[in-house]
């Protein structure tokens, strides 16, 4: 059985930097594309950042520059930097594959942006 485990997050003032990562307890990988996904209080989950299996990244426009995907299929974990973050991009962050199965969602990690 899969899971995947998403860490990093925590509270940091606008402006500022936070790294997450999700890390697979089986060898996903290398076959799907991994997406970072968002979920904000009264609003529905969204996509953020996906990246294919041959490293190929897209955004959302909301985080478009400020956000990065990487992955590293040896240790069988998605990163998510986050550079520049405003109090909208609050919220509960989820790795998952894209599209996402609902196997695979796990806990989320909280972000906060607040001074």
């Amino acid at each position: 059985q899969v899971q995947l485990v998403e860490s990093g997050g925590g509270l940091v003032q606008p402006g500022g930097s936070l790294r997450l990562s999700c890390a697979a307890s089986g060898s996903i990988f290398s076959i799907y594309a991994m997406g970072w996904y968002r979920q904000a209080p009264g609003k529905q989950r969204e996509l953020v950042a996906a990246i294919t299996s041959g490293g190929s990244t897209n955004y959302a426009d909301s985080v478009k520059g400020r956000f990065t995907i990487s992955r590293d299929n040896a240790k069988n974990t998605v990163y998510l930097q986050m550079n520049s973050l405003k109090p909208e991009d609050s919220a509960v962050y989820y790795c998952n594959t894209d599209p996402w199965l609902y196997r695979y969602w796990g806990q989320g990690t909280q972000v906060t942006v607040s001074s």
